[in-house]
């Protein structure tokens, strides 16, 4: 699904805030009052906060300043942080809420379909460190004897599917969009993926910068496959091979640019045209292995990307290929992983890469990957908490008054005809406003989740998701499908369902 989220400055402005942001709080907090909840933040602050500004500037030189000064002086970005603002304030305040959820006795045995219980239970086996650390490697065992096991591409494709289905993004990706051609029905898409760093880029750019994080990745490779048991010299040459793949999957990848134009990406076509575009990789064998339903047609989103990708299948050792997957299934794994492996994920990923300097607390990245994997689970507490059926409806009608201040907008305009005043309001009107949650909660009665198997309910979980998602090929796209988790401090308009969406986490002040 394609959506574009919402870009949202580090403050608020306090002029805005002025104008409507002390409604919005006193509804949301009346909202819950109302409803007696329980559990709440252990703070909310100020709707409108004046020093926030720094008066020292001149608005007409420096609005942002003038505006947001105030807040930056007074807010360093901690040492666990990569960055600072009022959206990871206000997420900070959501996680806090939602650890108390998740270590409540009542999460526990919360018998009400189960949702919350396994949410608990997934987040008590995240934050099992002894039992994750007694386990070492054993739960990657079988993945890591069928990659062993690989002796030639013809066995590639039913490898790549399982991986698939555990999260590992080996090659490339496959699942399920919307068809642009007809967005009330989903297609099969198969799109580029497979790097280990975030962007082609920075495989081909050449610059110091870009340089020396490649050697840096190369080394982290090679540290990684060496605390998997390989000897130093095997892990070196593994790593150097792992680099080739991957840079060969970069060289053939469309750059960020051109994926912003979405005709470039259309191709579709029947699985057969899609079996000659690749002939070394055999797709009915790769689809059996998914599961997936019957597929006759499907978008690609790249035809030079396969081409490179049977050309790497057809040119590479075998040896390298498996070296490859082994490094994609450690790195998809390492959060879970011991400790050695998911601080050498840390040291590399998030301080050397993105200046992060302290790791963020286990709780909080327990918190996280729970909402991540069993966000509807955990969001229905969350809704529970915060976010009552009245602040549902006094927000909708919000945004009802809105869509009729801009109804009148549109009829006193004066630059604009009759017909393009009518086309403006059917546009207006067609527009789907979702606030706060889904209507009909996920269902996650498939999904086996265990206390002391961290690693086994990751892959369980992510299983759950590719078999979910899967399942709607070919099928009416589900318009009550949410992209985002109700805790998110963030928001959504997608394209090609219409729909603009507001997670209750950022239904709360100073939002």
């Amino acid at each position: 699904m394609r959506r574009l989220t919402f870009s949202w400055p580090a403050v608020l402005l306090p002029v805005a805030l002025a104008a409507g942001t002390a409604n919005l709080r006193t509804t949301f907090l009346r909202g819950a009052d109302d409803e007696a909840q329980a559990v709440k933040p252990a703070s909310t602050p100020s709707s409108v906060e004046l020093d926030a500004l720094d008066r020292r500037a001149e608005p007409c030189t420096d609005f942002y300043q003038f505006a947001c000064g105030g807040w930056v002086a007074k807010n360093p970005v901690p040492s666990d942080r990569r960055s600072w603002g009022r959206f990871v304030e206000l997420e900070n305040r959501n996680f806090e809420l939602l650890r108390h959820v998740l270590e409540a006795p009542a999460a526990a045995t919360d018998d009400a379909g189960g949702s919350t219980r396994k949410a608990a239970d997934y987040y008590a086996a995240c934050m099992d460190d002894s039992a994750i650390e007694a386990k070492g490697l054993t739960p990657l065992t079988s993945e890591l004897a069928l990659i062993g096991a690989l002796l030639n591409p013809d066995d590639l494709p039913v490898m790549v599917a399982h991986l698939h289905e555990v999260g590992v993004n080996a090659l490339f990706r496959f699942g399920a969009q919307t068809d642009l051609s007809d967005a009330t029905q989903s297609i099969a898409n198969a799109d580029q993926d497979g790097l280990g760093l975030p962007d082609r880029d920075y495989y081909i750019k050449i610059d110091d910068r870009s340089d020396d994080i490649r050697a840096k990745y190369a080394a982290h490779i090679e540290r990684m496959l060496t605390l998997a048991g390989d000897q130093p010299a095997d892990a070196a040459a593994r790593a150097r091979a792992v680099i080739a793949v991957e840079t060969a999957l970069a060289e053939a990848s469309m750059d960020r640019v051109k994926r912003r134009d979405l005709a470039a990406l259309q191709h579709r076509m029947t699985r057969a045209e899609l079996q000659a575009l690749t002939p070394a990789f055999d797709w009915k064998k790769y689809l059996g292995a998914a599961d997936a339903p019957p597929v006759q047609t499907l978008n690609v989103t790249s035809l030079d990307y396969f081409r490179a990708v049977n050309r790497i299948i057809t040119s590479t050792p075998t040896g390298d290929l498996t070296s490859y997957l082994r490094w994609h299934l450690l790195h998809a794994s390492a959060e879970l992983l011991p400790k050695a492996f998911a601080d050498a994920d840390f040291d590399f990923f998030s301080r050397t890469f993105a200046g992060q300097r302290e790791q963020t607390p286990r709780w909080r990245r327990c918190v996280s990957a729970t909402d991540r994997h069993l966000g509807e689970a955990l969001g229905k507490a969350f809704v529970e908490a915060t976010f009552s059926p009245r602040a549902k409806t006094d927000t909708l009608t919000m945004v009802g008054d809105i869509k009729g201040a801009m109804r009148q907008d549109i009829d006193s305009a004066p630059w604009m005809s009759g017909e393009t005043k009518k086309a403006a309001m059917t546009k207006l009107e067609a527009v789907v406003d979702r606030i706060g949650y889904p209507d009909t909660w996920r269902d996650y009665s498939d999904l086996s989740v265990q206390r002391g198997d961290a690693l086994g309910n990751l892959e369980r979980a992510r299983a759950f998701e590719r078999h979910r998602t899967l399942r709607q090929i070919g099928e009416p796209v589900d318009r009550g499908e949410w992209s985002m988790t109700p805790p998110t401090v963030n928001a959504y308009y997608s394209p090609d369902r219409n729909n603009i969406n507001f997670p209750a986490g950022i239904l709360q002040p100073p939002f």
